[in-house]
């Protein structure tokens, strides 16, 4: 091949790579064929590289924050206004939950690696490691069984499972499906969930909705077998009702993740008689949807969604009924102050007034901008999770702090990092058996 031939071959070899420069262009912005195909295997190959990259999950995981104080364990307890009893936390230190009395002290815990129940996530890809999991959400029984949900950092779906155990941390049942965020029990036995999974269905009405999206399901589980009985896709019960148009509040980051459903609550008859916008009809689920900012209603008996609202809150979690017909939430964004950026809520969902709130101040600031917690007591106060400052306090109606406990488990070269706390629930010792109590470890 003399020199002009291989110039001439050069410029040819050129000229294709820039046809084919322009051709993976046209298919890119026009998504044409085979657009899909590449995309999904982009998509692949990015979640495998997410995957195999995380080194150091204090720094490069949302499981850990850097830790606002020194203070560690109970700082705050009058017994005179608080609810005593004992509280049970999970936090991001693991598939770990803690059962702690009034002045912090670990009297029960129960724990159990995820690698001693599947090899696989629910998809069937190899699992992540047990250093890159926890439990989500516990639900602890009077008898010291525990429901919880296992989620991971570096994958997609995170749900990874639910497990009940009994008080000594064996199985009784476990369910392999992709559980995230939150669960109820029903009063007689059934287990809400939470799970999500990719779709490539195509909405006519939304078509900036990303190819595969995760949807979100809620699914009904029989509470002694774990047994999958129902399943309802919530983006479809959201597109079909007459609350469509909420969805339009969905930013242009979120297409891919939609509705990010973070909380679920079971609206049986009787709450459902107080709780207006359930219209008396119980077996109906309160769920919130991040996203769009909605909390909403899904009837368990038709899928529909039947009611939804959007307020003044941001990036809001735990949306929870009240007997007395209003609504609590956990407003993540919504105080728009630094280091006090975030509100507790109840809300009246006829007026839509804001009826009670608490905000943080100077001396105990409120910022949680991931997952966070608000749950009523018996007697009216609020027992609330801040996750991203390892807190759980209580507060009273008029804004006391009546109780606080900082999640004591530290990790970094200077113990600088503290696990979120992800979930909190307080039982008063009488609904506790009798059987589980003297069974509990005492200073």
């Amino acid at each position: 091949m003399d020199k002009a031939d291989r110039v001439g071959f050069a410029a040819f070899f050129v000229a294709c790579l820039f046809l084919a420069f322009l051709g993976g262009t046209m298919v890119v912005l026009a998504k044409v064929f085979p657009y899909e195909f590449v995309n999904d295997a982009y998509k692949a190959g990015h979640a495998l590289i997410v995957q195999d990259s995380i080194d150091d999950p204090y720094t490069q995981t949302d499981q850990w924050r850097i830790a606002r104080t020194e203070r560690r364990g109970v700082t705050i307890h009058d017994p005179a206004r608080a609810y005593e009893g004992y509280t049970l936390y999970t936090s991001g230190g693991g598939p770990v939950a803690s059962l702690v009395d009034m002045d912090g002290n670990e009297v029960h815990r129960w724990t159990l690696p995820y690698s001693e129940l599947w090899s696989t996530n629910p998809a069937g890809r190899g699992a992540q490691d047990d250093g890159l999991m926890y439990w989500r959400k516990a639900i602890m029984y009077p008898n010291g069984d525990l429901l919880a949900i296992y989620i991971t950092a570096g994958d997609t779906p995170w749900g990874y499972g639910m497990v009940r155990l009994d008080a000594d941390s064996n199985v009784i049942w476990k369910y392999h499906g992709a559980t995230h965020h939150d669960f109820d029990i029903t009063p007689d036995g059934r287990v809400i969930v939470l799970t999500h999974a990719f779709s490539d269905k195509k909405f006519e009405d939304f078509p900036a909705l990303a190819n595969p999206f995760l949807n979100d399901y809620v699914v009904v589980l029989d509470g002694e077998t774990g047994e999958e009985q129902s399943k309802i896709p919530l983006f479809e019960s959201f597109y079909e009702s007459r609350f469509q148009p909420l969805l339009t509040n969905i930013a242009h980051f979120a297409v891919e993740d939609p509705l990010h459903t973070n909380s679920v609550q079971f609206v049986d008859d009787e709450l459902a008689q107080s709780f207006q916008p359930a219209q008396g009809r119980g077996n109906q689920v309160l769920v919130s949807f991040r996203h769009p900012g909605t909390p909403a209603l899904i009837d368990l008996d038709s899928g529909q969604l039947t009611w939804a609202m959007s307020g003044s809150w941001l990036g809001q979690h735990s949306a929870r009924a009240l007997p007395n017909g209003n609504f609590t939430l956990f407003d993540n964004y919504g105080h728009f102050l630094p280091k006090n950026l975030t509100r507790a809520l109840e809300v009246d969902p006829v007026t839509e007034e804001i009826v009670w709130r608490y905000e943080g101040d100077k001396a105990h600031p409120f910022e949680s901008r991931l997952r966070g917690a608000l749950i009523t007591l018996p007697n009216g106060n609020r027992l609330i999770t801040e996750s991203d400052g390892g807190r759980l306090f209580e507060v009273t109606r008029d804004g006391s702090i009546v109780w606080e406990f900082f999640n004591p488990k530290r990790a970094g070269d200077e113990n600088q990092h503290i696990p979120v706390v992800s979930s909190g629930q307080r039982l008063g010792p009488d609904e506790l058996t009798p059987e589980f109590r003297d069974s509990f470890q005492t200073p």
